[in-house]
């Protein structure tokens, strides 16, 4: 060792030399830790708000969604209601009668009341009766005006297909309305067209009050005339807004007054499908647009969302400011911390040479404690080895013993010394599997036939065990061909088939030994596979002795070395199975292998 590790100081550090004043090194420490957490809370922070705007701006999209839906599902109910008020007219003889023979006074007469009814149950604002060349002949809500062709989308497509049509419709004055044109036909004869409508700002008023949102209706001017507009303001009594914008004009709102930051810039950015948030006289107002379309399929304007957030923002900013608070004052309380564990630090700075003279003393027992490891585990991997040979290697000396005794049947003789052969390559298989045993994933499997393996297996151990006990093998109908390592398979059943044997003593039990190949689903993983069973009916186990057996080392032989069975397992494992033992003192012995079925 060095003179430094004899003086019990690690190579470049002086024993003698000054400890560093504490307040050096506080600040070394406490400064890096305090930016370090005020760098993770402006994080998180900053993580906080973007997840909150997302959470908001997502929140927007599914409230504008959930305008349009309600929006359509308000204009399928209006028109339902004022379908029903169609069919309710076109039974009515009196009217009927007026409207064949285009009596204006009578029409007047009968549809009047109704008219006024409809007007304050319901908001109809429209009522026609149109003749069948598209003819105004009456209107409800303007009796002066009549004798003019209509020309709109809905009466040309009743007029087609001779059927109701119905659908939102921007009229000359402004009016967004919804409309349903049917034909009354009477007889085969058609009598002419009824149009009802409405429009569409009570609507708004009820998306309004169930989603807790201000709407605003705009149209593009260049379907309008300043005039008409006008015209429309006046004789529908309604409000309105032309010069606000460039290029739409407000048509209906929800809100008693627009935001004044709502101009055409920020509008061109909301119609082109992006959400922004404004302030406007304290609130926050969150706002986003959907598209309007007529029954024609145009695009007469849009539908602007605006959502005051100006409460939830509140919350959040209370929240966060809490959470900010909680975490200023957990990092002040972790930098008292680690303050008064550099102050341990200080002063275990005297006691630091003697923990460095223990930790070399530890080093050297430790390194020597590794080496005796090292060598355990090549006594542990040597014994492994002469286990798993010894066993082929007395059946490899049996046959040479039987074929010095048939040496004069050639044929004989060849046979014996294939089977010698064959014992040799197992034994050189086993060794490179044990030179590799570290890499065990890499073990050789490939479809081997289960038959002729039992077979060849039961043939080393039947030549091997001395007192020739008897085996039975009972395979099943169909072949069974299952991916595995084909040596390692055949050392597993040669340590249970030995296993059996040692079980069974002289004199002791009944019956042979019994190898079963079976088809059986592995309950817990419910995954198909085979049982490869040995049983025997030797003396069998108490339960102690059932609890180690597959503990390595552990046997109940003198001349046993315990390894036998664990390697058993060890195999079933790398196949992706198991091991299970049934036993009973005085009643033998039964070894499960489970095998998955290949892949």
């Amino acid at each position: 060792m060095s003179s430094a590790t004899d003086s019990g100081t690690l190579p470049g550090m002086n024993s003698a030399s000054p400890a560093r004043p504490p307040k050096r090194i506080k600040a070394r420490f406490i400064g890096p830790l305090a930016l370090t957490l005020s760098f993770i809370l402006c994080v998180f922070a900053v993580a906080i708000y973007g997840i909150e705007k997302r959470i908001r701006d997502r929140d927007l999209v599914e409230r504008s969604a959930g305008v349009v839906k309600l929006f359509a599902q308000k204009l399928d109910k209006d028109t339902n209601k004022m379908m029903a008020t169609l069919r309710a007219m076109m039974v009515d003889e009196a009217m009927e009668e007026a409207f064949r023979r285009g009596d204006r006074g009578a029409l007047a007469l009968q549809g009047g009341e109704l008219f006024r009814g409809l007007s304050t149950a319901h908001k109809i604002t429209h009522l026609y009766f149109i003749r069948p060349d598209l003819v105004s002949l009456y209107r409800f809500h303007s009796p002066e005006v009549f004798g003019d062709e209509i020309r709109r989308v809905t009466l040309q497509e009743a007029r087609e297909n001779q059927k109701p049509a119905h659908g939102l419709e921007l009229g000359p004055m402004g009016t967004l309305t919804l409309r349903l044109v049917a034909p009354w036909r009477q007889g085969g004869e058609l009598l002419g067209y009824l149009e009802i409508g409405e429009e569409i700002e009570h609507l708004l008023d009820e998306i309004r009050d169930a989603l807790g949102i201000d709407l605003l209706v705009l149209v593009d001017k260049h379907y309008l005339t300043p005039e008409q507009w006008q015209r429309g303001l006046e004789l529908m009594h309604r409000r309105g807004d032309w010069a606000r914008f460039d290029h739409h004009a407000v048509l209906a709102q929800t809100a008693e007054q627009l935001p004044a930051a709502l101009d055409e810039g920020l509008l061109q950015g909301l119609l082109a499908g992006a959400a922004d948030e404004i302030r406007d006289q304290g609130r926050s107002i969150h706002l986003a647009s959907v598209p309007i379309t007529d029954a024609g399929g145009r695009h007469l304007g849009d539908l602007v969302v605006m959502r005051d957030i100006t409460a939830l923002e509140s919350t959040f900013q209370w929240s966060i400011g809490a959470v900010i608070l909680i975490s200023l004052l957990a990092g002040a309380g972790v930098l008292g911390i680690f303050y008064l564990a550099l102050e341990r630090v200080e002063r275990d700075y005297r006691r630091q040479h003697d923990l460095e003279h223990q930790l070399l003393r530890l080093d050297s027992e430790h390194r020597r404690i590794l080496q005796l490891e090292k060598l355990s585990a090549v006594g542990t991997m040597v014994g492994g080895i002469a286990h798993q040979l010894n066993n082929p290697l007395v059946g490899v000396v049996n046959l040479a013993q039987l074929a010095e005794r048939e040496a004069d049947d050639p044929a004989r003789t060849r046979e014996l010394l294939r089977e010698i052969r064959s014992a040799g390559e197992d034994c050189r298989d086993f060794v490179k599997r044990m030179l590799g045993f570290s890499k065990v994933s890499c073990f050789e499997s490939k479809p081997t036939p289960m038959a002729e393996l039992i077979e060849d297996t039961v043939l080393l151990f039947r030549q091997a065990e001395r007192r020739h006990l008897p085996v039975e093998v009972k395979l099943p109908e169909e072949p069974a061909v299952l991916t595995v390592d084909p040596v390692l398979m055949r050392h597993a059943l040669f340590n249970l088939l030995v296993n059996a044997a040692q079980s069974t003593a002289e004199g002791e039990g009944e019956g042979a030994i019994v190898i079963s190949l079976a088809r059986e689903t592995d309950k817990e993983r419910n995954r198909p596979g085979w049982t490869l069973a040995v049983e025997d009916h030797g003396r069998g186990m108490p339960p102690e002795v059932m609890e180690k057996v597959f503990v390595p080392f552990f046997t109940t032989r003198s001349d046993g070395t315990g390894l036998g069975l664990p390697v058993v397992l060890h195999v079933a494992l790398l196949h992706d199975g198991q091991v299970t033992v049934a036993s009973e003192p005085g009643h033998g012995t039964r070894f499960a292998m489970w095998l998955p079925d290949p892949a």
